[in-house]
């Protein structure tokens, strides 16, 4: 699966494409994967959640942002997410991405950005995760957690598995509400595993510490067998099920989804939203190859009247899913 990877994680890279898919929007299926690109849409969307037992994340989807102008609109529309929320009563709260309010331009710029977003979200007791990006934002990110963490205590970040100072990290900050994942980005030999066994190894290492020594726990994984490996975890060592979460994405394993809520864990989606959708939903590709067909039936369908780089995108989807299968 590495060549999958790679080439997920380059067409989320593709401008061109991106460019293209927020032009045509959602009309290319990616409702499945995205949860409406206004507001009140993804209000709506919680409210199902909610009705159903799950709370939500909610991330306005963008990253990568180097103009001062977008950084700024993008913080105010968070603000106007947060206020939504709060309006409308919801169980949800807040992922960030501090590349998407300027971390690549200024770091005090993004730490200003931040805190006003960080200090709104307190006045309505409303938790905000720092996602975590690539390798060169890794300890960026955690110095602005750092700083904002002086003055606000709803704030938390994210441990990706795949970096050798995972562990350090999950110990350093194990008295903050962290989320663990895998990763989702193509990082270097030198810093990152490469290995599958290795990061799912390191995963599990994680968890586990977390779990008897953190704060509170988001195990973010659609593996099964994680999920399955956790449940007797937590069992065999009487963790209650309040110091933790399952979370998995917006419209992925919708029957495991609904079988833990059932089964009375806690259970949180996480909720995008917005147009720049390309980019986030190659890189759940990438991370999880085996939902290629999820592409080719949903997002690049028969209906679709896309434009020559999308429809050339999906013809190479298409080949490599008839290769995969052979």
């Amino acid at each position: 699966m590495p060549v999958l990877r790679d080439f997920f994680i380059a067409l989320s890279e593709n401008q061109t494409l991106n460019k293209a898919a927020q032009k045509y929007g959602l009309k290319l299926g990616a409702q499945s994967v995205v949860a409406g690109t206004t507001i009140p849409e993804v209000i709506e969307s919680i409210k199902e959640l909610n009705a159903q037992g799950v709370s939500c994340t909610v991330n306005n989807i963008g990253e990568f942002v180097h103009d001062l102008e977008e950084a700024t609109k993008a913080k105010e529309h968070i603000l106007e997410t947060i206020e939504a929320l709060h309006e409308n009563g919801v169980d949800a709260h807040i992922s960030i991405k501090p590349s998407q309010l300027g971390l690549e331009i200024d770091f005090d710029f993004c730490y200003d950005n931040v805190m006003e977003i960080v200090g709104k979200a307190n006045e309505y007791g409303i938790f905000v995760n720092l996602d975590q990006e690539t390798y060169e934002l890794l300890q960026p990110t955690y110095d602005l957690m750092d700083q904002v963490a002086q003055t606000y205590d709803n704030i938390g970040t994210v441990i990706q598995a795949y970096f050798f100072n995972a562990k350090e990290k999950t110990e350093r900050y194990k008295d903050f509400r962290l989320r663990l994942v895998k990763g989702a980005y193509k990082e270097s030999a030198n810093v990152a595993y490469q290995d599958k066994i290795d990061i799912d190894l390191n995963f599990i290492e994680l968890i586990e510490y977390h779990l008897l020594n953190g704060k509170f726990t988001s195990i973010a994984t659609h593996d099964h067998n994680v999920v399955n490996h956790v449940k007797q975890f937590v069992e065999d060592h009487g963790i209650p099920k309040d110091k933790f979460e399952f979370q998995m994405l917006y419209g992925f394993r919708k029957d495991l989804q609904e079988q833990l809520t059932a089964e009375g864990y806690q259970f949180c989606t996480y909720v995008p939203f917005g147009t720049d959708w390309y980019g986030y939903f190659m890189r759940r590709l990438a991370e999880r190859p085996q939902n290629i067909n999820l592409v080719t039936k949903q997002v690049f369908n028969k209906k679709t009247n896309t434009v020559i780089g999308l429809a050339a995108a999906a013809f190479i989807l298409g080949r490599l899913s008839k290769r995969n299968k052979s």
